[in-house]
């Protein structure tokens, strides 16, 4: 099925992420793409690969950080909060902007088409209003979809599930550029202002994680300038430390829920946490929604008036009028059912529908016209439904931003319109607050129905876009529907608001989707600003999370498995105690010796086949009858800086070699170290000695071969390792453990499953 030219692909050395123009030239050639590509989610990729959570404590590190004294050691953690503090600052003002955008050009938008709309209801020819409608929406994705294909399709999505895995550890490539920051920026204000079912807030998180990314290396490689700053922090540990703070900051700017975003951090990032790591990523939160609300407050005109903490404000909820009692608790636990269940059935829909696209739309162009279809369709399928409803609401004392007329007499206008005539933030605090009785039952379903399949085609599409507002949209609508149907039912009885059930359908659905429980609850607390929805909220979310855990998972890890990404969950499977780390390890390993040849370090480092990243380095005896017992461990990155200073034995004792290597060197070539074919060694130099023992991690962390499977995993995990050496008894290495020979072993349905590892 595949052409061999789709096979030229494979062979590029994955692990080291080659500078912009080589990868250019590379992936230019395999170009005649096969109709269908087999896809297989029981598959593990090799394409991805570790970030090094553990510091390499070789003699040049420790000799660092003994030089370091107190008063360094607090100018470090000074520099920590500054960079939290500017984290916070511009992902506020990145909110900032993609909110004012957005609300001006979808302004505008609706104006065109509502005047358009009213002028041709009086004359005739609304068809002609639908086509504007639609095209425009089609052109403004077009755009937005088109620098996502062809520019950087990491952009794609709301970004949620690359900025777990990079926390889990696993590195993919550009997630935190430049280049993909101003994509998803750009790409989010076009297909909200598109009319897409999306929503601006997901993306949110990526921008932020970007942001900390780019500032705490104080460079930026996608437009090549250093500024000499921060070089302290060059390393995977303190750079994914910053992300989580991003994120976290992401989360607050989005929803205006600080603490909400520290939590989700917690439960869907971070795999190291420690109470400083905590209290400098709320501090990054804080500053990031303080900075949106001064400026939004400004933006509209009330400058004192901190008024908008957040991109959507579900505005207040009031605890007089809107209290719940006690026999309503059942009621919310039921909702949560429904939830579950209809989250689950909209993960099953998009999980078939993104194995469809991985297999057939897998070339920009068809991902691009897909996008438009999308746009195009929601356009008709909107002003279909809003030329067909009959249900119209007296103007007056109604806070709508474009009421439509259309078929109403004067003074009323379409109900109907309210909902798909909107961005959809705006939509979802309609359903909130608008008084009992502004919603016909009958309008409501017909758009909860709509909007379902709408939400489910676009999450996946090639644009930029978030999950969050269209599960909200979805669940306000059916949560005020059941709740005017409890009003049927009880005879208008007081408590049955419809507002209070609209809120409580929006968590449903938005639990039943992604799957998070605590910080979703402080998020929903905080963006309603009130805390007696505290409990209902908290029981609906876990029980949809129960629910649909028993049909299909969360969005999110959904997306992540079909990706293939060698993710590591919390804990082990519960069933694989019997599995030992004999059986889990990767054999033979590639070993160094101490005082190794060039020639051999060259050879094992090109060779594509193995294409390790880490190699044990055992003592070099010239007699073999000794046991080669373990000495370190050292990293393919360190081993390419060695060669390219050319730090060979001779050239140190001829005092050809300049000076010492220091830690200066090896920061300075982080992130992207050059590739192997770029550095040249000559056939003399391929004779020369190269001496490991002061650049090598003289303290590997090591397991014994007969160590059982949860015991290893809770080692890797916790500390965040990228090799695991298995020694025997004799402390010689048997095998090396790395993250997809954990990641292989999963619980399916049937029990311990084990993954294939595929190239692709």
């Amino acid at each position: 099925q595949l052409t061999p030219s789709s096979f030229l692909r494979i062979g590029q050395l994955s692990n080291v992420d080659l500078n912009e123009d080589i990868h250019e030239l590379e992936t230019e050639v395999p170009r005649q793409h096969p109709n269908e590509i087999p896809h297989n989610e029981k598959l593990l990729s090799l394409k991805y690969e570790s970030l090094d959570y553990d510091n390499s404590e070789n003699q040049l590190f420790l000799e660092e950080e003994r030089r370091i004294n107190h008063a360094a050691f607090r100018t470090v953690e000074i520099k920590r909060w500054v960079i939290c503090a500017m984290i916070g600052i511009l992902t506020g003002l990145v909110a900032c902007f993609i909110d004012i955008v957005v609300e001006n050009l979808a302004g505008l938008k609706y104006r065109v088409v509502k005047d358009n709309i009213d002028k041709f209801t009086a004359k005739g020819g609304l068809s002609f209003s639908l086509l504007l409608w639609a095209t425009l929406n089609a052109s403004v994705v077009m755009v937005g979809s088109l620098i996502v294909a062809f520019i950087e399709p990491v952009a794609a999505g709301s970004g949620i599930p690359q900025i777990k895995c990079y926390l889990n550890g696993v590195k993919i490539p550009h997630v935190v550029r430049l280049k993909t920051l101003v994509i998803k920026v750009c790409g989010v204000i076009l297909s909200v202002v598109g009319g897409l079912a999306v929503g601006k807030e997901g993306p949110m998180i990526h921008s932020g994680s970007v942001i900390a990314a780019g500032i705490s290396q104080g460079r930026s490689t996608s437009l090549k300038r250093d500024f000499k700053i921060f070089e302290y922090f060059r390393r995977d540990t303190e750079k994914r430390d910053f992300v989580s703070a991003g994120a976290a900051a992401g989360v607050s700017a989005a929803f205006g829920a600080p603490v909400g975003g520290v939590l989700f951090s917690l439960e869907e990032g971070a795999s190291f946490w420690n109470q400083f790591l905590t209290w400098r990523i709320f501090f990054a939160s804080m500053i990031s929604t303080f900075t949106l609300n001064s400026v939004l407050s400004v933006y509209h005109g009330n400058a004192w008036d901190l008024s908008s903490p957040g991109l959507i404000n579900f505005g207040r909820f009031d605890s007089e009028k809107m209290g719940y009692t006690i026999q309503e608790i059942p009621i919310f636990i039921f909702m949560g059912v429904v939830g579950g269940i209809l989250g689950a059935l909209f993960n099953a829909l998009n999980y078939w529908l993104t194995m469809f696209r991985i297999r057939y739309i897998h070339r920009p162009c068809l991902q691009v016209v897909e996008a438009m279809l999308v746009a195009a369709v929601t356009a008709t399928v909107g002003f279909v439904m809003i030329y067909c409803s009959r249900d119209c609401q007296p103007i007056q004392g109604s806070s709508v931003a474009y009421p439509l007329q259309l078929f109403c007499a004067d003074g009323e206008y379409n109900s109907m319109a309210t909902a798909f005539f909107n961005t959809p933030e705006k939509s979802v605090v309609n359903l909130f607050h608008d008084p009992p009785g502004s919603y016909n039952p009958m309008t409501l379903g017909m758009f909860t129905l709509m909007y379902f399949f709408l939400a489910c085609w676009t999450y996946g599409l090639t644009v930029s876009a978030g999950v969050f507002i269209p599960s909200l949209l979805i669940g306000a609508a059916w949560g005020r529907l059941f709740g005017i149907s409890l009003s049927y039912l009880t005879k208008g009885s007081i408590w049955a608001d419809p507002g209070k059930y609209a809120l409580m359908g929006a968590a449903a659905q938005l639990g039943g989707i992604v799957r998070m429980t605590l910080s979703l609850t402080v998020i929903m607390m905080e963006a309603t600003g009130n805390v007696t929805y505290g409990f209902p909220i908290m029981l609906v979310l876990m029980t949809a999370k129960i629910v649909g855990d028993y049909f299909v998972e969360g969005l999110y890890d959904m997306h992540i498995q079909l990706q293939s990404v060698p993710f590591l969950h919390w804990e082990a499977p519960v069933t694989s105690h019997s599995l030992t780390a004999r059986e889990v390890m990767s054999t033979p390993v590639t070993c160094l010796r101490r005082i190794e040849r060039v020639g051999t370090v060259v050879d094992i480092l090109s060779d594509t086949s193995s294409n390790h990243n880490g190699f044990p380095v055992v003592e070099s005896n010239a007699d073999t009858t000794q046991v080669a017992g373990l000495r370190g461990l050292i990293l393919r990155s360190q081993l390419i800086v060695l060669l390219k200073h050319k730090v060979f034995v001779e050239r140190a004792n001829l005092n050809l070699v300049q000076r010492r290597l220091k830690l200066k060197d090896f920061r300075d070539a982080y992130p992207r170290f050059p590739p192997i074919q770029s550095i040249h060694v000559s056939q003399d130099e391929r004779e020369c000695m190269i001496d490991l023992s002061e650049f090598m991690n003289p303290s590997p962390y090591t397991v014994p071969q007969e160590a059982s499977l949860p015991r290893v995993f809770k080692l890797f995990r916790a500390l965040g390792l990228r090799h695991l050496v298995v020694v025997d008894n004799r402390n010689e290495v048997v095998g090396m453990v790395t993250r997809k020979d954990l990641a292989r072993y999963r619980l399916g349905k049937e029990g311990l499953e084990e993954l294939s590892l595929a190239q692709t």
